[in-house]
């Protein structure tokens, strides 16, 4: 399945600013309706379009959507928007949606638009990979729109990373950031904290130190270089307070141990260190047990 669309897609952005002429054509016989045909593609009725059901962004800043409208007020839209014709009859928007609300609330009756064919897997790609390759989406929305990708479109990371231009490592560490705590993805969305900070927690062992360390993270403001100092020293100090399971001895220690200990009732201990050196403690209730040890040791019956 995934072959099949990186050979219709192969082009990214590309695949969707085809040739005006082209797109005209097509468009006029496939989808007759009050579309007026320019230079620039196909100029449709606001009234026509509908927002894309696939669109990968959550949320949209309203301040730079005025911004945006202002600038259409002023000299237009410079950059048609993409869409495709959907079953209810009317378009849904590809790529353009920010353009797409700035039209309307600068009052525009129409918009320039390039009209696409694609089936709703292939919506969801280009607008992912639109986005992407814009950098219209925060941290999150990338994550979970390449989890998305890989999900209805059957990517496997590898193929991820070739579709939307980055390398896998970068798909992969995306990826890691969903499997934070919602309240750090929060955090992460309204940029509370940065993706290096979100990456420095992912190495905390559970969420609720996760947690802890994000809440003091962004009480005092740290930066990620204090941020990832703050998680080694928690790392280092959870090691040492981490019983560690006793080294096995060579052999002859225990020979040791056990022809000796037999002497004082087992009541002896060995240590040693990495380099072979250690001590020996011998714990003894009378004179009568060295005593008899001390007979053992002159008649070599140890």
């Amino acid at each position: 399945m995934a072959t099949t669309k990186r050979n219709a897609l192969g082009r990214g952005l590309g695949a969707l600013l085809q040739d005006a002429e082209t797109i005209q054509r097509n468009s006029s016989k496939a989808f007759p309706s009050a579309a007026k045909h320019t230079s620039a593609g196909v100029e449709l009725p606001l009234e026509e379009i509908e927002p894309n059901p696939y669109q990968p962004r959550t949320t949209f800043d309203e301040e730079t959507i005025a911004e945006l409208a202002d600038s259409i007020r002023s000299i237009g839209i410079v950059q048609p928007i993409t869409v495709r014709k959907a079953a209810s009859g009317k378009y849904q928007i590809i790529s353009g949606e920010r353009r797409y609300r700035a039209a309307r609330l600068a009052g525009l009756k129409t918009v320039p638009a390039y009209i696409r064919e694609a089936d709703d897997s292939g919506m969801l790609e280009m607008a992912i990979v639109e986005n992407i390759q814009r950098e219209n989406l925060d941290a999150v929305e990338t994550a979970l729109s390449f989890r998305r990708l890989m999900e209805e479109c059957g990517f496997t990371q590898e193929q991820l990373a070739d579709r939307v231009g980055k390398k896998r490592a970068t798909v992969a560490n995306y990826l890691r950031l969903l499997s934070l705590p919602v309240e750090i993805q929060k955090a992460l969305k309204v940029d509370r904290i940065s993706v290096g900070h979100a990456k420095a927690l992912l190495s905390l062992p559970d969420e609720e130190s996760q947690m802890e360390m994000c809440t003091r993270c962004v009480a005092g403001d740290w930066s990620v270089r204090k941020l990832e100092k703050m998680v080694r020293d928690r790392l280092l100090q959870a090691d040492k307070d981490t019983p560690q399971p006793p080294k096995e001895l060579p052999d002859e220690y225990y020979r040791v141990l056990e022809l000796v200990g037999k002497y004082f009732r087992n009541d002896i201990s060995l240590k040693r260190g990495v380099d072979g050196s250690g001590r020996i403690t011998i714990r003894f209730k009378s004179d009568e047990e060295i005593a008899r040890f001390l007979r053992a040791l002159e008649n070599n019956i140890i």
